[in-house]
């Protein structure tokens, strides 16, 4: 293993990584997964034209990527993985095998349903279709929590951590619809 001697002085080119993608890093056990989203978003971020993509042959050239995850194999299942999780939304070419990687966020969500309806226009996919169907839109309970209660603090990661061992999400997900419904839009009110 080369020992990493640290950033250099100056300006770094940096990437953007939503904090919800942090909060679902404790559920990420596949480091495989975790490496093709974060290069995901490095190549979309990077890119200025619309759509902002990644492209399976832009993946597969990142050779320190690929040698990373011990060889092309690997880099597809982690696709896969990612793909079937939802970080990630991808498109293939019917005809000509071409695939395509967006971030699952809103301008992700809105490029890919232009490609796939057809408004949208890609060099090399003519024809395209989902590399597997987007999950249904279930969200976990830290961004139920943010979405409706407020900010995700460290101590509220830890309480619906600790809740998340101890109850069903579902019942969880209730406890926060209860908590709005009652206008008690607080960690407390939820864990009771």
């Amino acid at each position: 293993m080369m020992n990493f001697r640290g950033f250099p002085a100056g300006r770094l080119e940096c990437t953007p990584v939503p904090n919800l993608f942090i909060n679902l890093l404790a559920r990420i056990d596949d480091v495989a997964e975790l490496k093709v989203t974060l290069f995901v978003m490095m190549l979309v971020y990077r890119k200025r034209s619309y759509p902002r993509y990644a492209g399976y042959t832009e993946l597969l050239g990142c050779t320190e990527l690929v040698q990373g995850l011990g060889g092309e194999e690997n880099l597809r299942r982690a696709l896969q993985a990612a793909v079937a999780r939802g970080t990630i939304l991808g498109l293939k070419d019917g005809e000509h095998g071409g695939e395509i990687y967006f971030i699952n966020d809103e301008a992700g969500r809105r490029a890919y349903a232009k490609i796939e309806s057809g408004e949208l226009k890609i060099k090399g996919l003519s024809t395209p279709a989902r590399i597997s169907p987007p999950p249904e839109p279930m969200p976990d309970i830290f961004s139920l929590y943010e979405q409706n209660i407020g900010m995700l603090t460290p101590l509220v990661a830890d309480e619906l951590r600790e809740a998340e061992k101890r109850y069903p999400a579902s019942w969880i997900a209730d406890a926060i619809r209860e908590a709005v419904l009652h206008n008690k839009r607080n960690i407390k009110y939820v864990m009771r």
